[in-house]
Order: C-alpha cells, then sequence, then structure tokens
C-alpha cells in the first residue's frame, strides 16, 4: 500500500509531492561512499597526475569526511550551517585536487613528454571519474538549498528538473536522492549535455557548462594522443 501524505501541523493532509513536503531526509552512507572513492581515485593516480606531497592532500580529505560522517552519522534532515559549510569546503578541496590532476594531465599530453599507454588510459579514466563524482555530489549539496533544505521541504522552487517531478503519480512519493544526482551527472560527463532531468537555475546551468567542458576536454585529448594527433608518440 502506497503510504499516506503526513499530516501538517494544522492537522490537514499534505498532499503536496514528496520532494517538496517534508520527509524524514536522506541517509549519508551513499555520499560517504562517493567521497571515499573519489579520495580513493585521487590516491591511485599516477605520480605525475597529482599535487605533492600526494598523501598528504588525501589525508587531510580523508579527516574532514571522517568529522562529517561522526557530526551527522544518519539522515540529513535537520539544517547545521556549520556542518554545510564543512561539506562545500570538502567538496572545494577536492575539485581543487582534481582540477589540479586536470592541468598537469593536459600538459603532460600536449608536451609530448613519453607517457605509457596503460598510465595515460588509466590516470585520464580516474580523473575523468573523479570529475563525474564531484559534479554530481555539487549538484546535490547545492538543489534546493541541499539535503537538509530539501527534506524540510523548505523551497519549492527546483534548481534541476527531475522526470518524476513532472508526473503526478510519481511525485507523490518521489524525492531525489544522491543516486539520482549521481545519473544527472554521469549522462552529463557522457552527452556533454543535459539529458532526462534539466537544469533550470543559472548557477546549475553554469556547472552542467563547466562539467561538460572539462569532459570533453578530457576525453578529447587522450583520444587525441591514443591515435597519434598529438606529437610525442
Amino acid at each position: 500500500m502506497r503510504p499516506e501524505p503526513p499530516d501538517t501541523p494544522t492537522g490537514r493532509v499534505d498532499n503536496r509531492p514528496a520532494w517538496q513536503r517534508k520527509t524524514d531526509g536522506e541517509q549519508r552512507w551513499w555520499v560517504a561512499l562517493a567521497i571515499l572513492s573519489a579520495i580513493a581515485l585521487q590516491t591511485l593516480l599516477p605520480n605525475r597526475f597529482v599535487l605533492h606531497p600526494k598523501f598528504v592532500v588525501q589525508a587531510i580529505e580523508l579527516v574532514a569526511l571522517v568529522v562529517l560522517v561522526v557530526t551527522h552519522p544518519e539522515r540529513m534532515s535537520a539544517r547545521s550551517q556549520r556542518v554545510r559549510t564543512a561539506s562545500i569546503a570538502l567538496l572545494a578541496f577536492l575539485a581543487l585536487a582534481n582540477a589540479a590532476s586536470v592541468i598537469l594531465l593536459v600538459r603532460e599530453i600536449t608536451s609530448g613528454h613519453a607517457l605509457a599507454a596503460n598510465e595515460l588510459l588509466l590516470g585520464g579514466g580516474e580523473i575523468w571519474l573523479t570529475n563525474m563524482i564531484l559534479f554530481a555530489l555539487w549538484y546535490w549539496e547545492y538543489d534546493r538549498g541541499g539535503p537538509a533544505e530539501r527534506a524540510i521541504g523548505g523551497t519549492e522552487v527546483p534548481d534541476l528538473l527531475f522526470p518524476q517531478m513532472s508526473d503526478e503519480r510519481l511525485a507523490r512519493d518521489w524525492e531525489p536522492i544522491f543516486i539520482d544526482y549521481f545519473f544527472v551527472s554521469f549522462t552529463n560527463s557522457t552527452a556533454f549535455s543535459p539529458t532526462d532531468t534539466m537544469p533550470l537555475s543559472r548557477w546549475c546551468k553554469v556547472l552542467f557548462m563547466v562539467q561538460s567542458a572539462i569532459s570533453l576536454v578530457t576525453v578529447a585529448l587522450i583520444a587525441a594522443r591514443a591515435v597519434n594527433i598529438l606529437p610525442g608518440n
């Protein structure tokens, strides 16, 4: 049976879609796993594609992740400016580290330095995948004010329009969680454009453009080097 919509403080049944009304909030473990995966991918990158000292950067990221999980171990249903600020700072740190890796990858490819095929494909693939995870986290963190704001139904205007929101039957019991934002990031990284989920706010459109540009440059340069278009092989 379908769960009944919750009662409002006035005693009336809230018939709004689940993504607009107050809910239990999203569990953090999906997000923690994604951040941990990004840290692991950065740790496994070939040395020429990372900032040094290599493991100091990953250690800082890991400590920040542990602090966030300890302070907010279960569902994200209560707003905390300190936790959100720390979460954004961690994402920014991860993004800067990956941006540095993208720059180092481009420099290595365009400078004509000798690159083994496995090092090029492994490093480029890890950077591309890390970039996809990071943008999924950015979408998740900023859409309608973040996970806690979405849980309390504080913002009704979405930054991302998911297809379920336009279907009255699906919207009744549906709200986006991290895997939905991960799918958006994956399709934008592979298609270089929106697919089934549309960006509505300007900041979201900017993020879509930046992600597509990074993904396109990374894939194009790796492909170009692989078929000997650029000098150095």
